[in-house]
Order: structure tokens, then C-alpha cells, then sequence
């Protein structure tokens, strides 16, 4: 079932040749990255990798988002705060991040959503934080980037009730079943998976995977976390989108080629870069 990537060596990824691809969600601005980020960045160009969205989620992230994105052409930022620290948000973060979102290089608001794995924000500041972020989504007509952790169904309430429709935005790295996709994407929303698609144990995303209209679906790493097989627990990084893309090409009985094309278009049309 797990086609592993023929460009990559044990001395690493070759040409991407034309293949392009698109990480639609990426933390290279965390520490992880720190003494290497312009090699990972070289590695996802070799790779295929011709664009992807830096995502900040608090105050230094954010920042660090900001100063990479600026560098690079084919780099994109999504600004927003995430449900894990939505106690210590305050009235001038947000204004702050509204102020962001009139950047050019900004093209979606997130990470945001809500999180009832942790305990470190209390249920109803995450919600009331989610909310604040969708209402000004809305206002500045750009879509979200939706984090889930164990809280499907209070998530597609909060999106139903907040009209998110009217955006849409992306379900990252889905983990939740076939049924909740649909209210999902009824709801506008692209439906991204990440390196647990490739797991052995990652039946329940493969499934999903092989139903999602090709005109909905979208790649990611989240890395530095989430590194897909055969690097399962290693620091993931951009580069290795292709490996998922290539599962999701096996899944879909798709050409890499195909796939890549298909995602890297959606991501454009989502983000507005075409």
C-alpha cells in the first residue's frame, strides 16, 4: 500500500522535475528549524515543493512567520492564534492580527479552532477565541485554517452557527470520519491530510482520502510534526508533502503527476493566487 517516494535517496531528494506541489501548512518558522531552515527550504525546492503556507499561531511564531514569508516569493503566511493558548490571547493580539491580515503575503486566518486534548485554555475561552477569529474572517473575506483535536462535532456547530460557509477555509490534517467530512464540505471547506495518511495504522484517514471530491482535497506536513512513513517520529519538513501526495495518488489510483497538479490548483484557487 506504501509507495515510497522513487526520489528520494539515502543522500536525499532529487529534482522534482515539473512536479508541483503545494504545503498548505507548514511551521518552518518553529525553533526545530532554527539552524537549517534555508537547507529544508532548498530540500522542498528540490522536491517539487513550489509553494507553501507558513502558519503562525502566536505572538513569536507569528513574527517569525512574517520575516520568512517576506523572503520568499513562493511563501505565503496564515495568521491567527491557536485554541491551545486562547487564554493568554488579548484584545491587542487580535487587533494586531487583523491588522496582518491586510498584508498581501497573508492569505488565510488560523491556526485556529479548538483543542480539548490539552487543558491549558479552558473549553469556553477557546470557543469564544474561535468564534472572534471566524467573525473576522468574515469581515475581511479570507478563509480559515481549522484545527481539531478530539472536538469534531463542537467545531462544525461553531462553523454552522458562525456561517462559515460564506469563506469556507481548510479542515487541516483531518482525522475525523467520513460523515463529518461531508458536513464539512458541504460547508465550503477543503479537506487537507497530512503524514498520518500515510501510517500503516491510518485506515480511517485513507478512507476519507479516496472519497473527498478531487476538487476539495489538499496536502500538507504540519512539520516539523507528523513526519509521514517511513520517517514516522522524525522531524518532518516541506519536503516531504510528496510522500503524502504520492500515498493519496495510490489511494485515488492517480498519477502523482495528477494529484500534485490537482491540489497545487485548489490550493491557488482557495488562497486566491490564481
Amino acid at each position: 500500500m506504501f509507495n515510497i517516494n522513487p526520489c528520494y535517496t539515502n543522500k536525499g531528494f532529487l529534482k522534482g522535475r515539473e512536479t508541483m506541489l503545494f504545503d498548505t501548512h507548514t511551521h518552518i518558522n518553529a525553533e526545530e528549524f532554527s539552524i537549517d531552515r534555508d537547507e529544508v527550504i532548498v530540500r522542498a525546492h528540490e522536491a517539487g515543493v513550489s509553494n507553501m503556507v507558513v502558519v503562525g499561531f502566536d505572538r513569536a511564531t507569528i513574527e517569525k512567520t512574517m520575516e520568512i514569508v517576506k523572503e520568499h516569493e513562493d511563501m505565503y503566511a496564515a495568521v491567527g492564534w491557536h485554541p491551545v493558548d486562547a487564554i493568554e490571547m488579548t484584545d491587542e493580539d487580535f487587533d494586531w492580527i487583523a491588522t496582518l491580515l491586510k498584508d498581501p503575503k497573508v492569505v488565510a486566518v488560523g491556526e485556529t479552532g479548538l483543542d480539548y486534548h490539552w487543558d491549558k485554555s479552558p473549553k469556553d475561552v477557546q470557543k469564544q477565541v474561535f468564534r472572534r477569529q471566524i467573525q473576522l474572517a468574515k469581515t475581511v473575506d479570507m478563509p480559515i485554517i481549522i484545527h481539531n483535536r478530539e472536538a469534531t462535532e463542537d467545531i462544525i456547530a461553531i462553523l454552522e452557527e458562525e456561517q462559515a460557509h460564506d469563506v469556507g477555509g481548510i479542515m487541516h490534517c483531518y482525522s475525523s470520519d467520513w460523515e463529518h467530512a461531508k458536513r464539512c464540505l458541504e460547508m465550503n471547506f477543503y479537506i487537507s491530510f497530512g503524514g498520518p495518511v500515510t501510517f500503516q495504522n491510518g485506515r480511517l484517514a485513507q478512507e476519507v482520502a479516496k472519497r473527498v471530491p478531487l476538487d476539495k482535497l489538499l496536502i500538507e506536513t504540519d512539520c516539523p510534526y507528523l513526519s509521514p512513513h517511513p520517517f514516522r517520529g522524525k522531524r518532518n519538513e516541506p519536503a516531504r508533502v510528496r510522500l503524502v501526495a504520492e500515498q493519496i495518488a495510490v489511494l485515488r489510483n492517480k498519477s502523482l503527476e495528477e494529484i500534485a497538479e490537482m491540489t497545487t490548483n485548489n490550493a491557488k484557487t482557495l488562497f486566491r493566487l490564481i
